[in-house]
């Protein structure tokens, strides 16, 4: 076989993310606050762009003329530049419909909620108030700056010494002197110890409730009360009534300090509004600012500059400034076609609440909105939608389902509701099994396995029957 060189001309399709396209999908994907950090850092990265004002922009229009004529472009120019800056003001300026504030205006200092005390602010202020040594408090704060948000202790205690230079019995003395602290229970390593410490601080603990602690706490979550009773040689009555007493008991004494962290609120990128019979979408961006070229950037274009460099520097960031405006518009419009779709879609549960929750796929919106399935999965992914009915992540409403004997779809939330309710009407003294509660909802319309209850019920954290009927008796 004889090899040679050729040349060969092929035409082929491939498909290439550029820059802009991979910015659109970036920014799609965003919420409300995570654009509003993109923007700060773009603001502080880009000189051309500017935050427009609504004063700023009236003065400017007044003062400055509209740009008709534009240097002539060379052949070396990519971008239309001349079309940019003459259809700039309507095309490139991102919109928002909501009511435009003064940024001078800052509100008053004393409007503003002073922070919590942390956990280990807490813990350090009571070892303060000690007479211990300096040895015994640095290792006892060391100690708390390894409890979690409910106060269990993170790491073996051989791990902490190594690291805190110490010995073993160092920081087992350091962590008796953390557990006298208040809340009770503070710096345990399991449930059994925190359970232990507070009943070892009550006056007369029932000696049943220690007992369980101690060795049948495993058998009290499953509910075994029979089972204890033989073991202790009680009745089953009291081995209920000491449960009951350990049920009074904090399992995480951290949760008092609320985490230690400020509370986060969670902004709606899409608001719902019933008018007239009708449901009215609105884009919640009233707190993204709008976004402008810098006139200032603009007349150096379009003035003639010898300086190349400086030149190419300020064409590449308003491109840049550009796509940006572009991406967040297209983001607005895209993020406006999906919710639109799934109110819609959704009018009956927007109507008359969750049992009329329709199953609904990405597919199905996609095909609706004229995108691709990907597009849609990013325009919901992490944002919130606020509705009459309360507000809701958009992903909420997307669910599998099944078709009932009717014909008619439920999708599994409102199976899933049907489910509580028929739990919470039952008789504690006869729980429902999973076949009992399928049987219920096939009378309902429902046509629905007994692994699928099972399974719908493990969602919502329900207990098997032989467990609820405890429960039941004990609250």
């Amino acid at each position: 076989m004889k090899l040679d060189y050729t040349l060969k001309l092929e035409q082929t399709q491939k498909l290439i993310i550029t820059p802009e396209l991979k910015l659109a999908i970036t920014l799609l994907q965003y919420s409300s606050l995570e654009l509003q950090d993109h923007i700060q850092e773009e603001l502080l990265n880009n000189p051309v762009l500017e935050i427009q004002e609504v004063r700023e922009a009236e003065k400017e229009e007044e003062s400055e003329p509209e740009i008709t004529e534009a240097p002539e472009q060379t052949a070396k120019d990519d971008f239309p530049w001349e079309e940019y800056f003459r259809d700039m003001d309507f095309e490139t300026t991102s919109h928002s419909y909501g009511v435009a504030k003064d940024l001078s205006e800052h509100p008053s200092i004393e409007n503003c909620a002073g922070t919590c005390r942390t956990m280990l602010e807490d813990l350090l202020e009571q070892l303060r108030m000690l007479p211990l040594t300096t040895r015994q408090y640095s290792t006892a704060a060391f100690i708390a700056g390894n409890l979690d948000h409910n106060g269990y202790l993170q790491g073996e205690i051989e791990d902490l010494a190594g690291s805190l230079g110490a010995s073993v019995n160092e920081i087992e003395k350091g962590l008796g002197i953390l557990q006298k602290l208040e809340p009770t229970g503070i710096g345990c390593r399991n449930l059994q110890e925190c359970l232990l410490l507070q009943l070892n601080k009550i006056d007369n603990p029932p000696p049943l409730a220690l007992e369980i602690v101690r060795n049948y706490l495993p058998a009290v979550a499953d509910g075994r009360y029979r089972y204890i009773s033989a073991r202790l040689g009680c009745d089953e009555q009291n081995i209920e009534e000491a449960v009951q007493f350990i049920r009074t008991l904090n399992p995480k004494p951290g949760s008092v300090f609320g985490e230690g962290e400020e509370t986060r609120y969670i902004v709606p990128d899409v608001i719902v509004e019933k008018v007239d019979d009708q449901y009215v979408i609105m884009a919640n961006d009233s707190n993204i600012p709008q976004l402008m070229i810098s006139p200032f950037y603009r007349k150096m274009l379009k003035n003639d500059s010898n300086d190349e460099q400086l030149s190419a520097f300020v064409k590449n960031k308003i491109e840049k400034a550009y796509w940006l405006i572009r991406s967040i518009e297209q983001r607005r419009l895209t993020l406006f076609k999906v919710s639109q779709q799934i109110v819609d879609i959704q009018n009956p549960f927007l109507d008359y609440g969750i049992k009329n929750l329709k199953p609904l796929t990405l597919k199905e919106v996609a095909l609706n909105v004229g995108v691709h399935e990907s597009t849609v999965s990013r325009a919901t992914a992490n944002k919130y939608i606020q509705t009459p009915r309360g507000l809701f992540p958009l992903k909420f409403f997307f669910s599998s389902g099944l078709t009932g004997l009717g014909g008619i779809d439920y999708s599994s939330h409102s199976i899933k509701t049907h489910i509580r309710e028929i739990i919470e009407a039952e008789d504690p003294e006869k729980p429902l099994s999973d076949q009992s509660l399928a049987e219920v909802l096939q009378q309902k319309g429902i046509s629905i396995s007994r692994r699928t209850v099972a399974k719908y019920r493990e969602e919502i954290s329900i207990p098997a029957s032989y467990k609820r009927s405890r429960a039941k008796k004990g609250g």
